[in-house]
């Protein structure tokens, strides 16, 4: 992460911004699937117990 979000920056500027953009919509969505993961993971659970 380090290398991608602050090395690359002084390599190539143009490809470090467009690799930023990628990690802070990764980091602003990895919420959201952590709760889906739960969420199925629990469902299993239950379809395992009733079935």
């Amino acid at each position: 992460h380090k290398d991608l979000s602050e090395r690359l920056l002084k390599i190539n500027p143009v490809l470090a911004k467009e690799v930023r953009k990628i990690l802070d919509k990764n980091k602003a969505e990895r919420h959201i699937r952590g709760g889906m993961a739960t969420k199925l993971k629990y469902s299993h659970i239950k379809e395992d117990k009733v079935g």
